[in-house]
């Protein structure tokens, strides 16, 4: 068994988001086109004679290491399938701004499953870890895969993407906090058009420029701050400006990593209490072992 493991827990972008109907239970429908980028959160798990939840990191002071932990569910959530798993030690450094929109909670919970399985040597395929994870949130499925993909139903239905390139964007997030389900009851529609067929690689910008969020708008009506950043995204060069997820969050999509960085930089400079980094999507999220 290894001593330990670590896993990068990548942001997900929501490149575009189509709410396409609502469930009897009040779950609502989606069709989205998601990504994952090189910026996001670390887990490691090491071997322990008791278990330990430690979170370091930029962000750690907005959490806790209280037991409803997505991460700490994610290891219970093993435990449950798999009778008598050793203790572990668990630390999670947290890069991403918390709660907002690009899949932080969800995304650290993934890879501490990935973490925990590898540390563990449980092997169980990306299906049925998504379809068991599916009780830890919505989001857990696509984070499972952490790949480009398009997620229908309420995240559960995966149909993973292939050919589209490396995109180098810009994460920016305000620091307001923007209630979820304040959002969906903001919605003027629930039954919207899903989104049209995937179209080849170089054809991607022309499409994205048909899609949306239908977030993005009941978002900013909740939080203004958003249009200030999707216009300091635009003003700096953005080819396409657009919020992820629920928000607050926004991403900038950019033709190089210099014209990426520079962007940021600027955006920085300008507002020094927002969370900004330049990125670029990944294949896959990285697995390391130290």
């Amino acid at each position: 068994m290894p001593a330990e493991i670590v896993e990068h827990a990548p942001a997900k972008v929501n490149l575009a988001l189509h709410v396409t109907g609502r469930r009897a239970d009040g779950y609502h429908l989606l069709d989205t086109l998601v990504v994952f980028t090189e910026a996001g959160d670390r887990v490691s798990v090491a071997t322990a004679t008791q278990d330990s939840f430690t979170i370091d990191g930029p962000f750690a002071g907005l959490l806790d290491d209280a037991a409803d932990n997505l991460v700490l569910r994610a290891r219970d959530l093993l435990r449950r399938i798999y009778d008598g798993l050793p203790p572990v030690a668990i630390t999670l450094e947290k890069n991403l701004p918390v709660a907002s929109g690009i899949g932080g909670g969800s995304s650290d919970a993934a890879a501490t499953l990935r973490a925990l399985m590898r540390l563990w040597g449980i092997e169980l395929s990306a299906d049925a870890l998504a379809a068991a994870a599916l009780r830890l949130g919505a989001d857990l499925p696509m984070c499972i895969y952490a790949r480009t993909l398009v997620a229908r139903g309420i995240g559960e239905e995966i149909e993973p993407v292939e050919g589209i390139p490396p995109l180098h964007m810009v994460l920016a997030n305000p620091g307001v906090a923007v209630p979820t389900p304040a959002i969906f009851r903001a919605l003027a529609s629930r039954d919207n058009p899903p989104l049209p067929a995937l179209p080849g690689p170089q054809a991607l910008p022309a499409w994205l420029s048909d899609t949306r969020n239908d977030l993005e708008t009941p978002a900013q009506a909740l939080a203004p701050e958003i249009g200030e950043v999707l216009s300091a995204l635009t003003a700096n060069g953005a080819a396409l400006a657009r919020m992820s997820g629920s928000g607050a969050t926004c991403f900038g999509l950019f033709n190089s990593p210099a014209e990426a960085e520079a962007a940021a930089s600027a955006i920085a400079a300008r507002y020094p209490a927002w969370y900004v980094t330049a990125t670029r999507t990944i294949e896959r999220a990285r697995a390391d072992a130290t």
